[in-house]
């Protein structure tokens, strides 16, 4: 036990001299580090969670427990974490538990430390898991932060890139949109930004192993084949609709029931999420077919089963990612003739906003076609502000309600609007 902890401390004291590229939201989270509630910090692997909460205890001593060490894990009596942390670490009331979740009862351990004062940071790699054990036993005793692969603004920062002063001249805007081009390729996964590692070799062993190791050992999955297939297809098929039936029989499963529980895994080990039809009836909402979407473009790219690009899907699942890391509740719209809208942003009961996404809209068949779409939601809805994101467009249709085209670029770069 001890030599372990000495081992994971070296690794840790590593990490604190490591120059990070700080992640949006830093600044707020450090704030509640003086609040006694417990930090519980989730997103996919490899994402920057552990790097999150380093930069969120940046010049506090902490006990450091990574629970992807299988030395760990092998515990029953949790109290000797403790004496060895003591022993290790000295008199300090900060703890990281990294990827909590492989500790099993996790939950009570932590309540059980936190009820003695301690300050605690949690990582985890699966959202429900954690989501229904904090629910239960850490009710209102904890502050939830998502860490997603880089934002485009963490991207520019990464790779140096100044997007200040509107990028006033063209010179800067196409290095701007090479930086989009490539960004929307490769992705944002921290290791394949920063320290330049090939994306689709990196992200494919990646994709491998969330499915063996969070997936499949996780719930004891017979049929490793049928997840395997199943996450390929969902993620070569993203932003596409699918039902659980029609899943069923393009892959040949036994069951619906399976399709559903295989499906809920890979979302509840970040691999995909998924966007449900807007219907202001509950019961037709939870009737209709869902889209799904990666949470990185540049896992799409690696994973999928066919090597041709489409870049207009690829546009989409980049809204939706960026709709999500702004903690907007999404989801997509269907009008009563049929035709589709990307995004309908609801704000309370209402939609606030709704968004295509279209790569190009110099045709003038699919300009006609997106404004419709658009203009049919507006009056079916009740919503005034629509937009539609396109490559590198900008225009205003003084249409009833006005159409604002505005650059996906310029979109990404405006924080949390």
């Amino acid at each position: 036990m001890r030599e372990g902890i000495l081992q994971q401390k070296i690794e840790r004291d590593e990490l604190l001299k490591k120059q990070y590229i700080p992640r949006e939201g830093i600044v707020a989270a450090r704030a509640s580090m003086n609040d006694p509630l417990i930090k519980v910090i989730t997103g996919p692997r490899r994402s920057g969670k552990s790097v999150f909460a380093i930069q969120l205890l940046e010049g506090i001593n902490f006990g450091y427990l990574n629970f992807d060490d299988e030395r760990l894990l092998g515990e029953r009596d949790y109290e000797r974490f403790i004496k060895s942390i003591r022993e290790v670490y000295g008199d300090t009331k900060y703890l990281l538990f990294d990827e909590i979740q492989n500790l099993a009862g996790w939950e009570l351990f932590v309540n059980r430390l936190h009820r003695r004062g301690l300050n605690l940071v949690l990582t985890g790699s699966n959202s429900r898991l954690l989501s229904r054990e904090l629910a239960t036993h850490l009710t209102g005793r904890y502050i939830p932060f998502q860490i997603l692969p880089f934002s485009f603004r963490e991207f520019l920062k990464a790779k140096e890139f100044s997007s200040e002063n509107n990028l006033l001249t063209h010179e800067d805007q196409g290095l701007l949109l090479n930086s989009l081009d490539e960004y929307m390729r490769t992705g944002g996964y921290p290791e394949v930004v920063v320290k330049g590692i090939e994306a689709r070799s990196y992200l494919g062993t990646l994709f491998e192993g969330i499915l063996f190791r969070d997936v499949v050992k996780r719930y004891n999955v017979r049929y490793s084949k049928k997840l395997h297939d199943l996450g390929l297809y969902l993620i070569t098929n993203h932003a596409k609709e699918f039902t659980y039936t029609s899943l069923k029989k393009a892959l040949a499963f036994r069951s619906t029931h399976t399709v559903e529980n295989y499906a809920d895994y890979l979302m509840e080990a970040f691999v995909i999420f998924a966007v449900q039809r807007f219907s202001a009836k509950i019961k037709e909402q939870m009737k209709s077919p869902q889209k799904a979407y990666a949470y990185d473009t540049g896992f799409v790219n690696a994973v999928k089963f066919k090597l041709t690009p489409d870049t207009g899907r690829l546009m989409e699942n980049l809204v939706a990612v960026e709709l999500l890391r702004r903690g907007k509740e999404i989801y997509y719209f269907r009008t009563r003739e049929g035709k589709e809208v990307d995004f309908a942003v609801k704000e309370g009961l209402n939609i606030e906003q709704l968004l295509q996404v279209c790569y190009e809209v110099e045709d003038l068949q699919t300009r006609k076609r997106e404004i419709s779409g658009l203009i049919r939601a507006a009056k079916e809805t009740g919503c005034n502000k629509l937009a539609i994101l396109t490559w590198d467009y900008e225009s205003q249709e003084d249409s009833d309600p006005p159409i604002e085209f505005q650059p996906v670029w310029k979109w990404l770069l405006k924080q949390g609007k």
